[in-house]
């Protein structure tokens, strides 16, 4: 189990016994390169169920929520970086958001608390890779072969096979390129699911719309603050920290440019695919409009070649994510289990490396198999992990590290972000369960299909 950090040890030497350090986190990125990571890590196919959460919201206070979560989570990954920096100069280099917030809260619980909400998103949102890219073979399959014996355990099964065979990439730099690969995906689907969209809405079978919200008042309250939860997991990053220690030193200011790139790809990705699924099946869509797309009870709303196309680079991006919010788990690995002073490729090293790895991948995907109804956790991700990792804590550091005027704007713009997420969140996460607990009945362990 990793430690909290004992006394006031300089980065070198530190590094010097950290194969987690020295390794997995290595620092010889540039500036694009971290725009890769952050893109990978926040761009993916849940963007695909932002009409789904717009079904909760509307029009109106859709637009305003992902137009503000946007705002937000560009200012908190701000402050945070700039917290890194600061930290940095005070001679205090940090590479973990979990040493991080024990230095500037002075509290090891602090330590632990966020190693927990870390470890509990990277391995949710490695589960959900895998499980979704099971999904996008066995639609695939379902396509080619409709009375084909194959289940989604055995495409899940066929995932976490190469899973394994990526997560030997030894560092997160070493994931540079696979990242470029995934921004031009995630730019490539998104277009691909959006003109399918604009031909399923103006072709004659074109499905009736409706943008009515709930007409119980309270069910309208819930949904809202579900879809509220869907869209803080989907900004959602909580490894900002690990990503910047990726960057070659000095790293100050090379995270806001990497930051322009990754919301630059936001902007074009996250309002398109909003807009468009919900534009043509408003509060009938599904939690993947791909889904909304390709019935199960009628033709295909749109071109199948396109639509296959956009499954292959669905899939393609989701080895990604799942490379990518697996290296806490390497970088703890590494720590506790490699020998820093011997070389990253050394028979001692290396052995450990592709065994420890291989099991994680497996417990990864023995749970995606067995729990197919993940999709309806995402938003109690989002509203008891995301929330607090990249909504509170990151403003209530920079208040700590560089104490603005409680007179000053900056400060009760941190006070108020705090205040109104920590309210979203606890909302968020009530209505999440509340769903989690409707749809029980729908759950099946090691189950042919996903539960919406």
């Amino acid at each position: 189990m990793a430690e909290p950090p004992k006394g006031d040890i300089s980065p070198e030497s530190r590094n010097e016994d950290d194969a987690g350090a020295a390794f997995v986190l290595e620092s010889k990125g540039e500036w694009w390169h971290a725009g890769f990571h952050l893109t990978t890590a926040i761009v993916g196919p849940t963007i695909l169920t932002l009409p789904y959460a717009f079904r909760g919201l509307g029009w109106g206070l859709g637009f305003l929520c992902l137009t503000v979560m946007g705002l937000v989570t560009f200012y908190s990954y701000f402050l945070m970086s700039r917290v890194l920096d600061h930290c940095d100069k005070s001679g205090r280099r940090h590479i973990r958001f979990r040493e991080l917030a024990a230095d500037v809260f002075g509290s090891g619980w602090m330590f632990y608390f966020v190693i927990f909400i870390q470890t509990a998103i990277n391995t949710g949102v490695g589960v959900g890779a895998i499980l979704l890219a099971g999904e996008c073979l066995k639609i695939m399959y379902s396509n080619l072969s409709p009375h084909g014996s194959l289940k989604l355990y055995d495409f899940i099964a066929m995932v976490t096979v190469v899973m394994i065979v990526l997560s030997q990439l030894p560092t997160f730099h070493s994931l540079r390129h696979i990242n470029l690969c995934s921004l031009f995906l995630s730019l490539a689907y998104t277009f691909l699911v959006v003109g399918a969209c604009i031909h399923a809405g103006t072709s004659k079978n074109a499905p009736s719309r409706d943008y009515s919200l709930e007409a119980n008042k309270s069910d309208r309250v819930f949904n809202a603050f579900t879809s509220i939860s869907i869209i803080a997991a989907i900004f959602g990053n909580g490894i900002l920290p690990e990503i910047q220690a990726t960057v070659a030193p000095p790293a100050t200011g090379k995270m806001v440019k990497g930051l322009i790139m990754c919301y630059a790809v936001i902007c074009v990705t996250f309002y398109s695919a909003a807009v468009s699924g919900y534009w043509v099946f408003g509060n009938k869509s599904n939690s993947n409009i791909l889904k909304s797309l390709l019935p199960d009870d009628g033709p295909s709303l749109a071109p199948t070649w396109l639509l296959g196309l956009a499954v292959v680079f669905v899939l393609l991006q989701l080895f990604a994510i799942g490379l990518v919010y697996s290296q806490v788990a390497y970088e703890i690995i590494e720590k506790n289990s490699a020998d820093a002073k011997q070389g990253m490729f050394s028979k001692r090293n290396l052995i450990p490396r592709i065994i420890l790895r291989t099991i994680y991948m497996i417990f990864c995907g023995f749970m995606a198999a067995m729990l197919p109804f993940f999709g309806d956790i995402n938003a109690v991700v989002g509203a008891l992990g995301f929330i607090p990792l990249d909504f509170v804590l990151p403003m209530l550091m920079y208040n700590i590290t560089h104490k603005p005027s409680n007179s000053s704007l900056t400060y009760w713009i941190n006070i108020s972000i705090i205040v109104v997420f920590t309210g979203a969140g606890i909302m968020g996460a009530f209505s999440s369960i509340r769903i989690l607990v409707l749809d029980a009945n729908k759950f099946k362990l090691f189950g042919g299909d996903i539960v919406d």
